[in-house]
């Protein structure tokens, strides 16, 4: 069974930017430490989940084809996986306090940049940009919550998982209704989510300031094993990296598409951006019931298989009635995007050792982030060439069967260490 903190993140960490604190923090940094975590939380999403709410908006004024858009929700994952692999070494350099806060920087001038930069080339830049941020900073808030919170680890961790979920369901469902308030120009209500953004530049000001205060109290690193496996070698490392990256490609062409899909189908545009939410604030509840769940069971393929039917159903739904049981639909794919989660769960679970977890979550999100940038693409060019749903929502469909045959080989009670 993994400890907390392999649960909490496979993120790729490094020695200097995990370390607990030696000594309690004063009261006013803890405070300001909770705010930078709920504040950076709360951004970490909007950036991609209100461009969903006002896609078709955003084409047609952009006059991007349907490929091009596609293009546009494929930038994400590819974003994560260039940028979040440099983290730990940014974090190594600048402190991760610093990294982060400059992450928040990149999101506010990003999303405040994006729907005045005058053409499809601009707004692509400017929408990179912010991913950057969005890149790092989520790939480093695992690291912030176990230096200050060594002790409080899950507490943290589920105050950041509310957070993340609260921010990516409030921009889908608040989008739309900002927009009409702003006199329906969707670059104002893209525009908007800027200064959130902004705000949550201000708590991490402050964490850069201490961080040679920190640092100081900060004893020496463990020694830890240094006969890492070679997880190119193992099976399972690979069936990780592929579920990894097939529940990517779900979530992102969820976030990227979905309202789309209800809009195309009489569904209003407001609507339309409350069920994503609906999608998104699953993962609330899920993200602590699941993991718990995981680390309960020998293997973890019922699991899969579970999530896997769940997205299905909404998929079949979504084929033959997406309107009529729209808020049926929106569930079940929001209870399977819950598939984040339990391969977060599995990397920790995987392997015996630290530097084999380390190893085994740098392989996995990498090379699922790749894996999943191809998907938002294609359908944008289905739904282009084909003048409809029909071909996206089955390709949609047959992603889930391989998520669960690898998800299955993935959640075998064996380490990467056995195989290596």
């Amino acid at each position: 069974m993994p400890d907390e903190t392999q649960t909490l993140s496979p993120a790729i960490t490094d020695r200097t930017a995990v370390k607990p604190l030696a000594s309690r923090p004063a009261a006013w940094l803890t405070r300001l430490v909770i705010a930078g975590i709920v504040l950076a939380a709360l951004n970490l999403r909007p950036a991609i989940t209100s461009l969903g709410a006002l896609l078709e908006e955003a084409r047609v004024g952009l006059h991007m084809s349907g490929s091009v858009a596609g293009v546009l929700t494929s930038v994400p994952p590819l974003c994560f996986a260039l940028f979040g692999i440099a983290a730990p070494r940014l974090a190594r350099r600048f402190g991760a306090g610093a990294v982060v806060c400059a992450g928040m920087a990149a999101i506010a001038t990003g999303l405040l940049i994006r729907p005045f930069a005058g053409g499809t080339v601009g707004f692509l830049a400017a929408s990179a940009l912010a991913l950057m941020g969005i890149a790092v900073s989520n790939v480093l808030m695992p690291v912030i919550i176990k230096r200050y919170f060594p002790d409080r680890v899950g507490s943290m961790t589920g105050l950041y998982s509310m957070a993340l979920a609260l921010g990516t369901s409030a921009a889908a469902a608040a989008t739309v209704p900002m927009t009409e308030a702003l006199g329906g120009s969707w670059r104002f209500g893209l525009g908007i989510w800027a200064f959130l953004a902004a705000l949550a530049v201000l708590p991490w000001i402050g964490l850069v300031r201490d961080r040679g205060a920190a640092a100081r109290s900060t004893p020496a690193a463990p020694a830890q094993d240094t006969r890492a496996p070679r997880v190119t070698r193992s099976r399972t490392a690979w069936a990780l990296g592929c579920f990894f990256g097939l529940q990517a490609t779900g979530a992102y062409i969820t976030m990227g598409w979905m309202p789309q899909i209800f809009r195309d189908a009489g569904v209003p545009a407001g609507t339309a951006g409350v069920l994503l939410a609906v999608t998104m604030v699953m993962g609330v509840p899920l993200a602590f019931v699941i993991p718990r769940l995981a680390t309960r069971m020998r293997t973890q393929g019922p699991i899969v298989v579970a999530l896997g039917l769940c997205g299905l159903t909404g998929y079949a739904g979504l084929f033959f009635a997406p309107a009529a049981g729209a808020w049926a639909w929106a569930l079940l794919l929001g209870i399977s995007n819950c598939a984040f989660p339990l391969a977060l769960t599995m990397i920790g679970m995987r392997s015996r050792t630290g530097i084999g977890v380390v190893r085994l979550s740098a392989f996995a999100q990498s090379t699922g982030y790749l894996i999943s940038i191809p998907g938002p693409l294609l359908v944008g060019v289905l739904y282009q060439h084909s003048g409809g749903w029909e071909l996206p929502i089955a390709l949609m469909a047959g992603l889930i069967v391989p998520q669960i045959a690898v998800g299955i080989l993935a959640g075998r009670d064996r380490t990467i260490e056995d195989e290596c």
